[in-house]
């Protein structure tokens, strides 16, 4: 962290911190750094922790070494004389370390918020924030937008809940001119005073709602990334309830509403026009005029869901004022992380990919959207998601399914249900090798010219420790059986 410059006697910026009692609410790639930078202000912090095992207790000597004061096993208990609570974001409002601090009117912040307030502690001028979030497509978009200002010549980076600590931009020695911030609604949810430059929703499906308690309040904090923003609100306008926040955000005097869609745009919008993504937003008469910004074929993969993740990242970059040369040359770069609709091979005039991130309904559906035909490799952990809508839509681009995981039944239904005549394999599996078999079962099913495409619309933690790894399963089977028709 970079001290204050050109202060003589002691900064306000940095005074208010010494002996203040802060507790830090979890442990974890959050509250680490967060009760490091407040110690190192001078802050009196307590880490509180709901586990006490070996890893927790590990991370506890940590920061007991440095003189934080951490207790283990009890993350409901208000430590006395707590002025303040930092939380990292999983952890829900319910809880009762929360309900206690609202007794005793004491103010809980996110990591976010806290970065937030601390960005102008060096005296620097601080990076604007462009900030994206949605229920899916928040770390593409979010890389796309860091690859076109990093094409503008702007120093960038893609931080926040893509998992690079925003503490770490803010307060790290290397000076940003502009951030590309990926945040969550857990996030959001705690990060009262946040105001960015300019924000995007890219869309709204059910999700996490056990932690919001309703999809109203879920929303309404996806919809805090609106609020106070100077120059753009940019919203979905395929998805009329991501428009519905930016009508109900309090913004600053000339913020202007900018949509982006697949079809032709209107004034205000970014969209496509015969294969070429076009700006009518930004441009001197939007009434009448459009700017080319890049052809569909530069953005990587040109999938119809990644290709609207593109123009929400052109439209915050052009919020910032980035020529449109820009934006072609940064998706060009840019690369998408992997298990994000990713190509692992084609076997026999077979395309397999790997879509392992589509954890839940709706990221699965816009990539059912992008093939056709499809044997669709599904299941999992469902987190109380139905499978209806997602299957009567698919049903038409459906050569056959296979079912893996504990909820596979819930998708099985479905499809008796809205595709009865689509050949299913039930596999009344749970074991990491459950994945061969359902590759070799879908090589079966697949003819030339058609997609194998992993889409589970469920979490993985029934089978894998997470996406990724339920991801490189699938791969390392698909290379395996291209090695063996080889």
């Amino acid at each position: 962290m970079s001290a204050p410059h050109g202060s003589d006697g002691p900064d306000p910026r940095t005074e208010q911190w010494r002996g203040k009692r802060v507790t830090v609410a979890g442990l974890g790639v959050s509250g680490i750094p967060v009760a490091k930078v407040l110690h190192g202000l001078g802050a009196v912090v307590t880490v509180v922790n709901d586990g006490d095992d070996e890893r927790s207790r590990t991370q506890a000597a940590e920061l007991t070494a440095h003189g934080v004061t951490v207790r283990l096993g009890d993350g409901d208990t208000l430590p006395d004389g707590t002025e303040l609570i930092v939380t990292t974001p999983g952890w829900p409002p319910h809880k009762p370390l929360f309900r206690a601090a609202a007794e005793a009117g004491v103010t809980v912040w996110g990591d976010v918020e806290l970065a937030w307030r601390l960005r102008d502690l060096d005296g620097r001028k601080p990076a604007a924030w462009l900030a994206v979030t949605g229920t899916n497509g928040k770390t593409t978009t979010v890389r796309m937008l860091a690859a076109i200002l990093e094409a503008a010549g702007l120093r960038t980076a893609a931080v926040g809940n893509i998992g690079v600590s925003l503490l770490d931009a803010v307060l790290g020695d290397f000076t940003y001119d502009v951030l590309a911030v990926e945040l969550s609604s857990y996030q959001l949810h705690w990060a009262p005073s946040l105001r960015a430059h300019s924000g995007a929703v890219l869309n709204l499906a059910p999700d996490h709602l056990d932690w919001h308690g309703s999809m109203a309040a879920y929303a309404a904090d996806k919809g805090r990334i609106y609020e106070g923003n100077s120059v753009a609100c940019v919203y979905n306008a395929a998805d009329p309830a991501t428009e519905d926040l930016v009508r109900a955000a309090d913004v600053e005097e000339g913020c202007r509403a900018i949509g982006f869609t697949l079809g032709t745009p209107g004034p205000s919008q970014l969209g496509v026009v015969d294969g070429i993504l076009v700006d009518r937003a930004f441009v001197e008469n939007r009434q009448q005029q459009a700017q080319e910004l890049a052809e569909v074929a530069d953005v990587n993969p040109p999938a119809p869901h990644n290709v609207s993740n593109a123009l929400a990242a052109a439209a915050l970059a052009r919020a910032y004022g980035v020529p449109p040369a820009a934006v072609r040359d940064g998706l060009r770069a840019f690369r998408p992380d992997p298990h994000r609709i990713e190509k692992v091979a084609e076997v026999a005039g077979v395309d397999w990919i790997d879509d392992s991130k589509a954890t839940n309904t709706h990221a699965a559906e816009a990539s059912l959207a992008a093939y056709d035909p499809i044997v669709w490799i599904a299941g999992g952990l469902a987190k109380g998601a139905t499978f209806d809508e997602l299957v009567q839509n698919a049903a038409p681009r459906l050569r056959g399914v296979v079912l893996i995981g504990a909820d596979r039944a819930l998708i099985r239904e479905a499809l008796a249900r809205h595709a009865p005549e689509v050949p299913v394999v039930d596999l009344d599996r749970t074991d990491t090798e459950a994945m061969s078999a359902a590759v070799r079962e879908a090589a079966r099913l697949a003819r030339p010219g058609d997609t194998v495409l992993l889409a589970p619309a469920c979490a993985s933690m029934d089978m894998f420790v997470n996406y990724n790894k339920r991801g490189e399963a699938f791969a390392d089977a698909v290379r395996a059986l291209a090695a063996e028709r080889a």
